[in-house]
């Protein structure tokens, strides 16, 4: 039996020393004011020591922490979907990756919302290099995606990390989530990686892999922000790959993008659950492509095709679009204030000499626009 050390949150058993270690962290501190704003310290400390296990510390201070997230910094949340899940099922949630911290705990809040199974999450070891990061993290349930490793220990971290995975869903009833790729989706282009798929069926056994996918019942998961608070911050790294070059993050990068990710202005979000991807789905699969890396583009492709389908499109969405092409094709989708607010938006961002940095800007909020052209393209 594995004991998944290196990349398990905590145990029930940890979570109150945790919590007796960290309270007066600055960060903690910060985030308990935040959060309780008119609450005395003594009534904020009673409620983290009333926290007994990582749903207690999920439900009485983090789900209000998102709260007033969405509350400061959105125009409000909607969601779609989620009518379809069944309460104390789990679930393997893949999906888009926009928000270093928001994208899963805006998922969780609206799992809650529902009474659906809250997730566990996948999160890089990267992200949580401070010691009191790594806590947080462990406290949220996020499991640890083992970064810059040897060819030889990646694939021993990848068959653990699946394993775990495969142990969570099955055997602990508990949902998962996992972006579909790689890192966060800088370009506004949401496509499924197959390496992430390889490596979540590597703890698939003596099951063919298609038979192993159709028992992980997973949802596809589509979140739109109607603006990226940290659309300025990827603008370094897609210009780089743009001009191929490489492009190396500051030390600091990943940390200013988490708090500007939360306190930055975002306007609407949309949370969709697309379709549950059944067995028979996979065993048409099964049928249809013989080799596993054929079977892993299928599958890829048919997540894909359910993200692109559920994902909202926003004014702006269809206003880069049009500005991109220099038409009016999507005129009926937006008004002149839209309009306004987002061209006021992107002087404050991009420099509009630099041809470059513009198209790359338009792109990132146009993309998800062309994503949804092309697949109605492939159905017609």
């Amino acid at each position: 039996m594995q004991d998944f050390e290196e990349i398990r949150f905590y145990n029930e058993k940890e979570v109150q020393e945790s919590l007796q270690h960290y309270i007066k962290h600055p960060m903690m501190k910060a985030l308990l004011h935040f959060t309780f704003p008119e609450k005395t310290s003594e009534e904020i400390k009673e409620i983290v020591f009333s926290c007994k296990s990582i749903r207690d510390f999920q439900t009485k201070i983090i789900y209000h922490s998102v709260g007033k997230i969405i509350e400061k910094s959105t125009d409000g949340v909607t969601d779609s979907g989620f009518e379809k899940l069944k309460p104390g099922e789990s679930y393997f949630f893949l999906s888009t990756h926009r928000d270093i911290i928001l994208d899963t705990s805006l998922l969780n809040y609206t799992l809650y919302n529902h009474d659906l199974v809250m997730t566990a999450s996948a999160i890089g070891d990267n992200l949580v290099q401070k010691t009191f990061l790594m806590a947080l993290s462990k406290l949220n349930r996020n499991f640890l995606v083992r970064r810059k490793l040897s060819p030889r220990e990646m694939f021993k971290s990848s068959l653990e990390l699946s394993t775990f995975i495969r142990k969570m869903l099955m055997k602990d009833k508990r949902s998962v989530w996992m972006a579909q790729r790689e890192g966060r989706t800088k370009d506004g282009s949401d496509y499924t990686q197959q390496g992430v798929l390889k490596m979540i069926g590597m703890a698939k056994g003596d099951q063919s892999l298609t038979e192993y996918f159709g028992k992980l019942k997973i949802v596809p998961i589509s979140i739109s922000y109607e603006f990226d608070p940290t659309d300025v911050l990827k603008m370094p790294e897609i210009l780089s790959k743009r001009m191929k070059e490489k492009y190396v993050k500051a030390p600091d990068e990943d940390f200013k993008s988490i708090i500007q990710g939360i306190l930055g202005i975002k306007g609407r979000i949309h949370v969709s659950a697309g379709d549950l991807m059944d067995a028979s789905l996979f065993s048409e699969i099964g049928q249809d492509f013989t080799s596993p890396n054929e079977q892993l583009k299928a599958i890829a492709n048919k997540v894909d095709r359910e993200i692109h389908k559920n994902y909202k499109l926003w004014p702006a969405n269809y206003i880069a679009h049009d500005m991109l092409n220099n038409t009016d094709q999507y005129a009926s989708k937006y008004t002149f204030k839209d309009k306004r607010r987002f061209e006021r938006r992107l002087k404050r961002r991009v420099d509009f000499k630099n041809s470059l940095e513009l198209n790359s800007y338009l792109l990132m909020y146009a993309n998800p626009v062309i994503n949804k052209e092309g697949l109605y393209g492939q159905q017609n």
